[in-house]
């Protein structure tokens, strides 16, 4: 099955038009390679895997074998050779054109390197998840929910075999891949944190309680969330906090990045598990959350919450407009209290409830209803969120 990845392969040829030094970063097995290998043509690159031994041997004299102006650089897994990046920056600036240097890393860009001062003005980010519902069609929301986005899970044969791979995934994650980042933690240990976490997952970040249930540090624990947020496999959703006289939540929501992943390190291996499962309405919100807050007009999402109850799943500035985003699995989503106090508290231009039916349609002033499906197949999320 060859999925067009239109929006990741447009993003990634813009970046390749605009800068020297483009970071492609995404999880392991996200497809940075396979995309890499679409955008440049094999004849126009010279590619680098930092994890083979024969492509280290060439680069014993990295400014000699980096030096190639007429082809595009490909170096994969570039976390794995920090030392690498002022050399770039030097080659860069002897000849800089666009495109010269394409980096694939499995890690933030800070983890990776490139996020370096020494490197501004000089490098443009990218970042690939796994697929997303604009790459597989509407009419596989369900298989990508369960799945998730990770290429080998999504197009696995069936719903056993794909579950395999996650379960393999998540193993050599805490037992190798962590470590080749740079984390030192016991794989057991992170094991038990990962899917602790996970039951966690679209709730308030709560240190203590994990600590506890593991039996280190709040201190370890939250090394632990970073480790993992650094590795693009969860992500921490910071909170707004808003001059509105109410006690706030300040700590970030924690989610799993990938369903699929979250599936089974919560032990969910179908579509009936699934349902019956009291993470189900967490999971589908997260798919929706991860899917808004990676779209291309979209750099700083955040959640509201009183300690009140008070609260707003998605707080998005786009195009000028700051729009609230509650996500409803329901299909006959109704307005709450909740909703109005958010949107009078922090000056929404409007609402939108995100829900699991077929229909747009209004529910209150300022407060309309849209479908999920129509929200995750938009190009941007200025687009998808449109009161019009």
């Amino acid at each position: 099955m060859l999925i067009d990845r239109r929006q990741a392969a447009a993003a990634l040829r813009s970046a390749l038009n605009a800068a020297p030094i483009v970071l492609l970063t995404g999880p392991r097995q996200a497809g940075k390679s396979t995309l890499a290998r679409e955008v440049v043509a094999p004849e126009a690159a010279d590619v680098y895997d930092l994890e083979d031994p024969r492509d280290l041997a060439r680069l014993a004299v990295p400014t000699q074998a980096l030096d190639n102006r007429a082809a595009t650089i490909v170096i994969d897994e570039a976390q794995l050779r920090p030392d690498l990046f002022p050399v770039l920056r030097v080659l860069a600036d002897e000849h800089r054109r666009p495109g010269r240097f394409l980096v694939l890393g499995s890690a933030s860009p800070d983890l990776v390197g490139l996020a370096a001062e020494s490197l501004a003005g000089r490098v443009a980010f990218v970042e690939l998840h796994g697929f997303i519902l604009g790459d597989v069609g509407a009419v596989e929301l369900d298989r990508l929910w369960l799945r998730g986005g990770l290429p080998d899970s999504f197009l696995a044969g069936d719903d056993a075999s794909s579950n395999r791979w996650r379960d393999d995934y998540i193993t050599t994650y805490v037992r190798r891949d962590l470590a080749a980042l740079g984390f030192g933690m016991p794989a057991t240990t992170m094991h038990r944190f990962w899917s602790m976490l996970a039951h966690y997952h679209g709730q308030t970040w709560n240190g203590a309680e994990l600590a506890r249930s593991i039996d280190v540090s709040q201190t370890t624990v939250r090394r632990y969330v970073d480790a993992l947020t650094d590795a693009l496999v969860v992500r921490q959703l910071p909170a707004w906090y808003a001059n509105v006289g109410k006690r706030q939540v300040k700590a970030p929501r924690v989610f799993v990045r990938d369903t699929g992943v979250l599936h089974r390190l919560l032990g969910i291996g179908s579509r009936l598990d699934l349902e019956r499962h009291p993470k189900v309405g967490a999971s589908w919100e997260g798919m929706v959350v991860e899917h808004l807050a990676t779209r291309p007009d979209v750099r700083d999402a955040t959640f509201w919450s009183t300690h009140a109850g008070a609260e707003l799943d998605l707080r998005l500035e786009l195009d000028g407009r700051v729009v609230g985003v509650e996500i409803k699995r329901t299909d006959s989503p109704t307005t709450s209290k909740s909703m109005h106090s958010a949107l009078e508290s922090l000056e929404l231009d409007h609402l939108f409830v995100v829900h699991g039916g077929e229909h747009r349609f209004p529910m209150a002033a300022s407060i309309t209803a849209v479908p999920a499906s129509g929200v995750m197949l938009a190009d941007n999320a200025a687009s998808g969120l449109d009161p019009a």
